[in-house]
């Protein structure tokens, strides 16, 4: 796991509200099992805003996280999945693997809290709000934006960000988050990432 490579700034880290991390869920990702064509297909669509996103996270000092199953391998850390992920999907993996900066969780299972370090590597770094971004849409970011809601965490996950195997299963799963998970679902292009930060903001007991 990489140190973080700086502290967040104030809005998005500070004593009275907590921080905010981008998660970025399963894109490291060599696409290699029944259907897995097609979610690439669908993820391909995904990159570019997960990487705005990411940027816009650096600018503000807010961390990301890569959250990324180890897909059966149990030995695995993370220069041995991003090194299967590139010999089945290189182009695809180059453009959106984790920096030196960035944080790397491995998980077993569906959700990113499931026997995973992220229940505690969350409040060591402030944080309390989270943006979730990768696939599939309707499983993996499903089941980690559940856990995060039993947590109180507040959730964006923005409909450009995140892709399942279908554009129907997309929105069904985004329909599930937004309405009983209460995440934001407006797309990147429709909110950034200062606008989703004024937005809690004014939810807050005393704002004015």
């Amino acid at each position: 796991m990489a140190e973080a490579s700086s502290q967040p700034t104030a809005p998005f880290r500070d004593s009275g509200r907590g921080g905010v991390a981008l998660l970025i869920i399963d894109l490291v990702n060599g696409f290699d099992f029944e259907g897995g064509g097609k979610l690439k297909d669908a993820a391909e669509n995904i990159v570019e805003p997960v990487l705005r996103l990411r940027a816009a996270c650096d600018a503000a000092d807010a961390p990301a996280i890569y959250v990324n199953d180890n897909f059966g391998e149990w030995h695995s850390e993370k220069s041995r999945l991003v090194d299967r992920a590139r010999a089945n999907a290189s182009d695809f993996v180059r453009r959106i693997e984790p920096r030196e900066q960035d944080y790397f969780v491995i998980k077993p299972q569906l959700s990113g809290f499931y026997a995973t370090n992220l229940p505690l590597l969350l409040p060591k770094l402030g944080v309390s709000r989270l943006i979730l971004t990768g696939v599939a849409a309707d499983m993996c970011v499903l089941f980690t934006a559940a856990d995060a809601h039993m947590r109180d965490y507040a959730l964006w996950v923005p409909a450009d960000a995140v892709a399942a195997g279908g554009a129907s299963r997309t929105e069904a799963a985004l329909e599930i988050m937004r309405e009983r998970l209460g995440a934001e679902t407006r797309r990147s292009s429709e909110l950034d990432l200062a606008g989703w930060i004024a937005s809690l903001d004014a939810r807050e007991p005393g704002a004015p």
